[in-house]
């Protein structure tokens, strides 16, 4: 398992939508890009009641954006269709019309805790501490912030967004709400989620869309607030500050 890849499964009317990259699951733009079209085609597949979001391999559930590509940005129009990435996957995530389960197996960085947020149901293995490490090479969370916001609320949020060196435990996520169960192993999240998602499948499709919508109530203006964040992000990765940083990283 060495190429990156989106694919979905379809079983029991789950749909489960699984991401890979060699690198910790870190997503460049054309993953990205795959993942949000496949999240939007779940929602539109009558054979799916429910979407499960995961990712392939072990021990990172993602790593956020690719490192390599963020590197190579040298303009503010290339930053904004960079960072516009991840906005469009929750995006598409948010304006799903069934629940999204995320399986959450290791841990998350960046823009990985962006799509964790974005799921409207999400279970974890002890394994999955939590990490935005934005403001370490001088931009911030922006674009994922509003969706972490409405997870961890605006205090968790600040908070790890400005310790931006530290992992934050998997029960620390679940007590800000983040996740609702912590499992052991990957394998008994796994039986969980399946179990979940299939008792899903048996309730009123119609009703689960209605909920959603109400959830989500208060989001409408995100198509166009994260692509402002996006280019927030755009610009300051083009600074002085931020290209010596990187320069650490090549």
């Amino acid at each position: 398992m060495s190429d990156p890849y989106v694919k979905i499964d379809i079983e029991n009317e789950v749909g489960y939508i699984e991401f890979f990259h060699p690198a910790h699951n870190s997503l460049p733009g054309d993953v990205l890009a795959k993942l949000a079209q496949t999240i939007i085609d779940a929602g539109n597949n009558d054979k799916i009641k429910v979407v499960v979001l995961k990712s392939g391999g072990e021990r990172t559930f993602c790593a956020g954006a690719s490192f390599k590509e963020l590197v190579n940005i040298n303009d503010e129009a290339t930053g904004k269709v960079f960072f516009s990435g991840f906005a469009n996957v929750i995006n598409a995530m948010r304006k799903c019309p069934k629940f999204i389960i995320g399986r959450i197996q290791g841990k998350t960085v960046g823009g990985g805790v962006g799509l964790a947020s974005a799921t409207d149901y999400c279970m974890a293995t002890k394994f999955a501490a939590i990490k935005l490490s934005e403001l370490n090479v001088g931009i911030g969370p922006f674009v994922v912030g509003p969706a972490v916001e409405r997870k961890l609320g605006l205090s968790g949020m600040s908070q790890i967004a400005i310790d931006a060196n530290s992992f934050y435990p998997a029960e620390w996520a679940k007590q800000k709400g983040l996740f609702t169960q912590v499992y052991e192993s990957t394998e008994e999240l796994d039986e969980a989620v399946k179990a979940f998602a299939e008792n899903l499948c048996s309730y009123n499709a119609e009703a689960m869309k209605e909920m959603k919508k109400v959830f989500w109530k208060g989001t409408e203006d995100w198509d166009s607030l994260l692509i402002e964040r996006a280019e927030i992000s755009g610009r300051l990765v083009l600074s002085e500050f931020t290209k010596e940083k990187l320069k650490g990283f090549k």
